[in-house]
């Protein structure tokens, strides 16, 4: 007794010091909990996964991260502890946020894929949508153009709608966006620093995006920022600079080959004896700095995490142009013994854009005479007669957009008993900007400045109130019970004004528009509007599992929108998933099948993105000859006040039914995993502007439900990950993932619902895709160019036979769509190296060429304007032949680009003897777009050009769209 006593007293504390590392990639685990086992005393492991504490040299450490095993550690005196943490089997304990609330991945029941950090796109990113381009199957992510801050289109499972888009809903720490534009033409997306991104999880299906009901026929997207760790302090400074060229200039004829070929055709050559590259004239080696400070910790009750950033971007074309300002602050308070937890999180941005005429710009770059020197003698930019230097335009015109945008919510959560929990979420998201669209005064050639102003604000509120209850019975059922009520208000206001004729001088119109000299109500009269959209809910879910292998979830929600008609006010939408983890049976005990989980599921969302009001009367007291008539025989028209659209308070939701099966698996103690999903999603009472079926009426259209035409989307997704680690500390990674996916319209009232039109000389009437009955959305309807007759003119296929080519000869030619998606990538670490490789691509879809359609032909060479070799393709073409839409122009859009490649060099810091100060040291280059491999003649094959027609989209149009760059980044990462 006396021995044993007398050796507790001489038990004393001794300093501890040791680091967590992954067991597989041998790489520091960043806030790991190292706790004395028996105590309330830990901390959590720093930047470098680093730890110290004091504890009685016989104590116990028990340390537990998230996704990995617990791992106990006897300390038997020692002052040095190397901890290396198992990852448990495919991840499954990763936690995947779901609409309010969050999961583990072995739980999930539907169609979610999640991405963390360090597996985002690298390089100059400018929006969320870039970071996962290419990143998970089943979701499209097109670049409407190169221009920085330019729109993505963005489409899981493929769009459904007609006049609803196909835009996903973003929910940013559970604040839910709204799509509309903040202003300008930039992406609304572009106030997020994607530094601040901690993870985004993709919901596809309709189980699991349900329970956003309205709002989740296209696939929600759940954007999750960094949060503070507790237990360590840092602060980490980041940097890169990027350099930025044209990667595929148009091959148009160089000064010597036009030269050549206007004579060939027989033009007449207006040779000016210069040699000049336009493209290279209006395009730049851009440059991109961006700079973000970040810093984070905490204690045992507080977190806190905040950075600022700054991101100034050229554009590869002069004068264009996006700087990014931008901080943040999440902090995270817990009170009342841990029972409430309120968490605050405040973004505040602003950026400027400036943007050229681009497409103006563009134009005169491929079509001006490239004998035409760019600048005179004196160094200024070179004039003539016969037209314009495509540099004036760079000089005269400016188009620049200021947006300050805040995004905050608070969130208090509170524990009422063991297990109901009540959280309240409340946020505020604000906007405000100003655009001014400036031409400057000229002489030669003569033109009027001019200034317009436009204002536009912003203002999305939300309060929402949720309980939660989660209850284990014994050892074997658990549930889970939500229910809750949100409500959604949107404002949207604008206003503009113009002024004309200011005089030549070098003050700028937008610093003193008082200089203008016209001001008139029929050249500048003022305008504006302003909505407002409400949104109420009420949503519920539950979950259920038995033994952890079998499980449940069913979700509901009613919206009711302010949108839709007093008879059609409110909507209903439910889902349910089940989920069976066959290897957690028995039977399965031993294989070489770490997991095997068989999903199904089945839901209904609706799609409420409409314009407003339009299921309420609107009139004019306009006087015109489409608004009055005479009453006699004169040609008097009376004032009066008419309908221009009609009542329908019928229009209800357009709404979308979706099933799917998905099989998760993993073999190799997770080494091998993957997914496959196979999907079936309908849209139904398609929301339509239509012309009535009665001529004697008092409005040209109405809005209405097209109650038997639907939309079907259907597919099949695969996903599959391997990765390694050898002894020697190699450790590589390669996967991918591919979707097949078809789309068909049906039982559509129209031959076709035409969706994008032409632009360029003589074109601007016709369309070149649309809605057509057994075709896919996007489909190109068009007259078939067969070739050249003997008189070297275009013959199309008569497909009548009537003897006549008209638009009903027109054929269904393809579609804008890809019916394959595919991306692959692999990674490498090894003693401080890492390189990581990321290729996407695409099949099946075309593009239609309309900048080759409204530039290059024969009859614009022997006049004099430049071309490609492409009017060179049929030598008997007769120079009278004129280019009207047709397939002539329509060209594959399948391509294969290698979309990221990064090296980098993480530096030991202890080793440097500069650990005391800098905790982490990293170096890297990333190079994007490096190149593509495609057949698509144009700048890019990755194009959408806004070719709507009333407000329906369209697809796979490219005129004159702003070219990508390719792009090589330096890149430094410290960490203090």
């Amino acid at each position: 007794m006396i021995s044993s006593y007398s050796e507790s007293l001489i038990t004393s504390e001794i300093p501890v010091k040791g680091k967590v590392i992954d067991a597989t990639t041998n790489e520091p685990l960043i806030g790991c909990s190292v706790a004395v086992k028996g105590s309330k005393r830990g901390v959590n492991t720093d930047a470098k996964g680093n730890f110290a504490l004091n504890v009685d040299d016989k104590a116990t450490l028990v340390i537990t991260f998230v996704g990995y095993e617990r791992q106990e550690i006897a300390v038997n005196g020692r002052t040095q502890i190397e901890v290396s943490l198992k990852s448990t089997a495919s991840d499954l304990e990763q936690v995947v946020v779901v609409g309010y609330g969050s999961t583990t991945k072995k739980d999930v029941t539907g169609s979610v894929k999640s991405l963390k950090s360090a597996e985002f796109n690298q390089g100059i990113i400018n929006t969320p949508e870039s970071l996962l381009q290419g990143k998970v199957s089943g979701v499209n992510v097109t670049s409407a153009s190169g221009e920085p801050g330019g729109t993505q289109n963005i489409t899981v499972r493929g769009p459904g709608g007609v006049r609803t888009g196909s835009t996903p809903l973003f929910v940013v720490d559970g604040m839910a966006l709204d799509n509309s534009s903040t202003g300008g033409a930039t992406n609304p997306l572009t106030f997020m620093n994607p530094q601040d991104i901690e993870s985004i999880d993709v919901l596809k299906d309709a189980s699991a995006t349900a329970i956003y009901g309205s709002r989740g026929a296209n696939g929600v997207i759940l954007i999750t920022t960094k949060k503070g760790k507790s237990g360590f302090s840092s602060l980490t400074y980041s940097a890169s600079y990027g350099l930025s060229t044209m990667a595929r200039p148009l091959n148009v004829f160089t000064a010597d080959e036009y030269r050549k070929q206007v004579v060939a055709v027989g033009g007449v050559l207006e040779d000016f004896k210069g040699n000049t590259d336009w493209q290279k004239q209006i395009s730049r080696t851009a440059v991109t700095q961006n700079h973000n400070l970040s810093f984070g910790g905490g204690a045992d009750k507080l977190t806190y995490y905040g950075s600022f950033g700054i991101q100034n971007q050229e554009g590869i074309i002069k004068n264009s142009q996006l700087n990014r300002y931008s901080g943040r602050l999440n902090v995270t308070q817990k009170l009342l013994k841990d029972r409430l937890t309120v968490d605050v999180n405040l973004n505040a941005s602003q950026t400027y854009n400036e943007r050229p005429p681009i497409g103006s710009v563009l134009g005169s770059a491929i079509s001006t005479n490239p004998t035409i020197p760019a600048y005179d003698a004196n160094g200024n930019i070179y004039l003539y007669q016969s037209g314009t230097n495509p540099l004036l335009a760079l000089k005269l015109e400016k188009d620049a957009t200021t947006t300050t945008r805040l995004l905050g919510n608070i969130s208090p959560s509170l524990k009422i008993t063991d297990h109901l929990t009540y959280k309240l979420n409340f946020g505020i998201d604000y906007s405000s900007a100003h655009r001014d669209l400036q031409s400057l005064a000229n002489a030669v050639p003569q033109q009027d400045g001019r200034l317009e102003s436009i204002d536009t604000w912003n203002t999305n509120r939300l309060i929402e109130n949720y309980l939660t209850y989660n209850r284990n019975i014994g050892k074997d059922h658990t549930f889970s019970m939500l229910v809750g009520h949100s409500y959604q208000r949107f404002y949207f206001q604008g206003r503009g004004y113009s002024i004309n004729k200011f005089p030549i001088t070098d003050l700028e119109p937008i610093y003193n528009p008082g200089l203008g000299q016209e001001l008139t109500l029929a050249n500048n009269k003022p305008y504006g509007y302003a909505t407002i959209n409400e949104l109420q809910s009420f949503f519920g879910r539950v979950n259920y599992s038995y033994k952890d292998k079998y499980l449940l979830t069913a979700t509901v929600r009613a919206d009711g929108s302010s949108k839709f008609g007093a008879n059609n006010k409110y909507g209903v939408f439910p889902s349910f998933s089940a989920g069976w983890r066959i290897s957690e049976e028995e039977f399965m005990k031993g294989s070489a099948v770490s997991n095997l989980k068989l999903r199904a599921g089945w839901g209904r969302t609706g799609n409420q993105e409409i314009p407003s009001k339009i299921t309420q009367a609107r009139f004019t007291s306009v006087v015109s000859g489409t608004t009055s008539y005479p009453l006699d025989e004169s040609s008097t028209y009376p004032a009066g006040t008419s309908y221009t659209r009609l009542a329908n308070p019928n229009i209800q939701w357009e709404q979308s039914t979706q099933t799917d099966l998905g099989l998760d698996f993993a073999f190799l103690n997770g080494a091998l995993s993957g997914t496959i999903d196979a999907f079936h999603k309908v849209s139904g009472d398609i929301l339509l502007e239509v012309i009535p079926s009665d001529p004697v009426q008092p409005a040209g259209t109405f809005w209405t439900n097209v109650k038997d035409m639907t939309i079907t989307n259907k597919g099949l997704e695969l996903e599959l990950n391997y990765r390694h680690s050898t002894k020697q500390g190699l450790t590589y990674e390669f996967g991918g993932n591919i979707t097949f996916i078809s789309n068909v319209v049906n039982k559509s009232p129209y031959s076709v619902i035409p969706s994008g039109s032409a632009s360029g000389s003589g074109l601007t009437s016709a369309t070149i895709n649309g809605y057509v009955n057994g075709q896919p959305i996007g489909t190109f309807f068009l007259k078939e160019f067969i070739g050249l007759d003997d008189k070297g003119l275009s013959k199309y296929r008569d497909v009548d036979g009537d003897g006549i080519v008209t638009d009903n000869d027109r054929i269904a030619a393809g579609t804008a769509l890809p019916n394959k998606q595919y991306n692959f990538f692999g990674r490498v670490n090894y003693k401080g190296f890492d390189l990581a490789v990321n290729f996407n691509g695409v099949s099946g879809n075309k593009i239609y060429d309309n900048t080759a359609n409204a530039n290059f032909y024969k009859l614009r060479l022997s006049k004099g304007i430049n071309t490609t070799p492409e009017v060179l393709a049929f030598p008997n073409e007769s120079v009278n032949n004129s280019a009207p839409v047709s397939t002539r122009f329509l060209k594959d859009g399948a391509f294969l680009r290698l979309n990221n490649l990064a090296l980098g060099y993480t530096f030991d810091t202890k080793k440097l003897g500069i650990n005391e100060w800098i905790s982490g040291l990293r170096l890297s280059v990333t190079g994007q777009n490096l190149f593509v491999i495609t057949q698509y003649n144009g700048y890019d094959p990755e194009v959408n050009t806004d070719r709507t027609i009333n407000g329906i989209t369209s697809y796979g149009i490219d005129y004159l769209s702003y070219p990508k760059a390719r792009t090589v980044v330096f890149g430094l990462n410290v960490t203090f």
